[in-house]
């Protein structure tokens, strides 16, 4: 699979490149776009004071002319936290789009969103304060309605970016869990 992979509010971690290497490693081509050419931070309220200076539409003006030299291949869009809602955005408007990987988090939906059976799988913690019950419950119908094949995969005990062996929120267990089911689920696409 061609797969483009979005970094969390973090930016571009050693946890990310280490997750592309696993991917490039089980047969996959991987792009880890840099949408804050270069910054990363230590601690969310840093990312997402960032992330709010550069602003939402300049995010994803530079995710879409980072995804678009590949997206003629067909595309599996994957992100991580704030990279999975832009990988979410940019698939719904990919008619190329093989799939979705979305690890810790999801985004709105836009009421006229279709997919024709984009095959899609979350994996998010259980609880995540950023990706409630509630929340998840509305989005697993939304993406439903959209013609979207949803997989959700929770990992209780587990914190927000769980998968980032830097970040207090690792949890090696759900980490191993959530990339052994999600290259079986790249695998069957």
């Amino acid at each position: 699979m061609n797969i483009v992979l979005f970094h969390s509010t973090f930016g571009l971690r050693p946890a990310v490149r280490a997750a592309a290497d696993r991917l490039r490693a089980a047969g996959h081509e991987v792009w880890t776009p840099d949408l804050y050419e270069g910054r990363t931070f230590d601690s969310v309220e840093e990312g997402l004071a960032f992330q709010d200076e550069i602003g939402k539409d300049e995010l994803l003006k530079r995710a879409v002319l980072a995804a678009a030299p590949y997206s003629e291949r067909g595309l599996v869009y994957a992100g991580f936290s704030l990279g999975a809602s832009i990988a979410q955005t940019l698939a719904l408007g990919d008619e190329r789009a093989r799939g979705l990987l979305l690890l810790h988090g999801t985004s709105d939906i836009a009421p006229n969103a279709t997919v024709d059976d984009l095959p899609v799988q979350l994996h998010v913690a259980e609880p995540d304060a950023f990706e409630t019950d509630d929340w998840l419950s509305a989005w697993y119908l939304q993406m439903g309605r959209t013609g979207a094949d949803v997989e959700v995969y929770r990992y209780a005990g587990a914190g927000h970016l769980y998968t980032d062996p830097d970040l207090p929120d690792y949890d090696e267990e759900a980490a191993e869990a959530t990339w052994r089911v999600a290259l079986g689920f790249l695998d069957s696409l």
